[in-house]
């Protein structure tokens, strides 16, 4: 999966100091201060195991806790 530029992005997060660009590149985001919404695309490869197994992985880089998440299909737009 790969982050995408979207229409309505007004924001752009950076990596995290320390760590790399191969780690970690900007995402473009839409956010009205309380949430942000990023849109990712998926290769062939993705869409096809998608197909297969059903299965999606969310990873968050945080050690403690998971903050409230959402990952869906549907546009909200």
């Amino acid at each position: 999966m790969k982050p995408s530029n979207f229409r309505q992005s007004n924001k752009t997060l950076t990596k995290p100091l320390g760590m790399t660009e191969e780690e970690c590149g900007s995402l473009p985001v839409w956010t009205d201060d309380e949430r942000c919404l990023s849109l990712w695309k998926g290769t062939w490869r993705d869409r096809l195991l998608f197909l297969i197994k059903g299965e999606i992985w969310l990873w968050v880089w945080s050690g403690h806790t998971q903050p409230p998440v959402s990952v869906t299909t549907i546009d909200p737009w």
